[in-house]
């Protein structure tokens, strides 16, 4: 004789990941046996992907919650357990999303792949433990999610371009910086000076980021007589400079170690990048980076042209009691070129032109950058000039959509300072922080962190 069991249960799902709660899930199910017990009961499959559970306590858990989890958690969960082995099942199922729809949403959410995060998660880890650390190569794989060391070994030569052994090697070749773009450019290709001009005041981001890991710390000129000492003590392998130095001063360098000065005006910042590369042997890096760059460009056209539309842009100096119309090389290669946004001003490519605010009001962009000197007579100007009547009828002003900027990274011309602007600007638009709680050196991208 067949039993059959009518089974109506209400079930309070409990919070799932993130601390999410679901609501109240009605259950009916007819089950056919014919004879059935609690402890012979396994998990009751039910209606809406979600599993109800009975352990020996006759307790009741959810072990995958109805409602999706945000996929910024998502995210955060694999940067804290990337060590473990994660696959996208096991990540779609956390979000409560399909696989093959979870890697579209995630690749869609935050211009990468769920594999190539964790990927650049574990290479980058694997770095560190490799420069800082006395672990062998199985130890190191083990700790970053790959239990098999060869297979770490060629998976860290398709991403860095080089096996773990040879990058420990390169790693450590000691490149003095003759100035805060040679530094930015260093940095994009995964080195960090052993000496280097830094200030707290014009290099803030370097001063704070690197000053522990920079042994010679300079002067910002940072090649005065006085300097020579520290720049003998720091004992370097290469040395990177540009045209700018006197001939004197090249010499002296070129003296000491093998060296290279770019120049700067002639040469983007692309170009300058593969040329130090090439010097340092550093190719498949400097590759790697402007290919990364390239994609996070992409993908911030995407994400920006509905916010920003046909908007017109203006950068604007304030210095003392006069403002500019501004724009430097890097400002018009990030802004004007690699974004292609709108200039509400255009009549050159690079210009620093004094322009009264009657000028500004004929223009009226829709939004303003501007980049207001530290000095008291400029602040004192910019908060006089925030209560101008003509100031607040301007577009830009009655919308909201003036952002600030500062000298670091805007008005420097390197990799590092590009990457770093786009940055600020996404954040502006967007408010999207592309390296929030990801471990990076600056210099590194979305696809490739180091």
């Amino acid at each position: 004789m067949i039993t059959i069991i009518i089974i109506t249960i209400t079930v309070h799902i409990e919070k799932g990941f993130g601390g999410k709660t679901c609501a109240d899930y009605i259950l009916s199910r007819f089950i056919f046996h014919s004879s059935i017990t609690e402890d012979r009961m396994g998990a009751l499959s039910l209606r809406g992907n979600a599993f109800l559970h009975l352990d020996e306590q006759s307790s009741l858990t959810c072990l995958n919650p109805t409602s999706r989890t945000d996929l910024k958690q998502i995210r955060e969960y694999m940067e804290h357990h990337y060590h473990e082995p994660l696959s996208i099942a096991q990540l779609a199922q956390m979000a409560n999303l399909s696989p093959k729809y979870f890697v579209y949403l995630f690749k869609k959410t935050f211009g990468h792949s769920a594999i190539d995060y964790l990927t650049d998660l574990r290479i980058n880890r694997a770095k560190r433990y490799l420069l800082e650390s006395d672990y062998r190569m199985r130890e190191i794989a083990h700790k970053v999610g790959y239990s098999d060391e060869f297979y770490f070994s060629r998976k860290f030569k398709k991403e860095v371009g080089i096996s773990p052994s040879e990058y420990v090697k390169k790693r450590k070749i000691r490149v003095a910086a003759c100035s805060p773009p040679v530094m930015g450019q260093l940095l994009a290709l995964q080195i960090v000076p052993v000496s280097a001009p830094l200030n707290p005041k014009w290099t803030p981001y370097y001063y704070y980021t690197y000053r522990s890991k920079i042994e010679i710390g300079l002067e910002f000129d940072g090649l005065h007589e006085a300097n020579w000492r520290d720049w003998v003590r720091s004992r370097p392998d290469r040395i990177v400079g540009d045209e700018h130095l006197p001939a004197k001063v090249r010499q002296k360098l070129e003296d000491m170690a093998p060296s290279i000065f770019l120049p700067v005006h002639t040469m983007n910042w692309r170009e300058q990048l593969r040329k130090i590369a090439l010097f340092l042997g550093r190719e498949e890096q400097g590759r790697v980076w402007i290919d990364s760059y390239e994609q996070k460009i992409q993908f911030a056209r995407k994400q920006l042209a509905p916010v920003l539309g046909a908007d017109s842009f203006a950068v604007l100096r304030l210095y003392g009691e006069a403002l500019y119309l501004y724009c430097n090389q890097g400002m018009y290669d990030l802004l004007f070129h690699d974004l292609e946004l709108t200039p509400a001003y255009a009549a050159e490519v690079l210009y620093n032109t004094e322009i009264s605010l009657e000028q500004l009001a004929r223009l009226d962009p829709d939004r303003i950058l501007i980049a207001v000197c530290p000095e008291s007579a400029s602040r004192a100007y910019w908060l006089s000039l925030r209560h101008n009547k003509l100031w607040g009828k301007l577009k830009a002003v009655k919308h909201g959509r003036v952002y600030s900027i500062h000298s670091d990274p805007w008005f420097e011309y390197s990799a590092t300072a590009i990457d770093r602007m786009l940055d600020e600007l996404l954040l502006f638009f967007m408010n999207y922080n592309p390296n929030q709680q990801k471990e990076k050196m600056h210099g590194g991208s979305i696809a490739h962190p180091i």
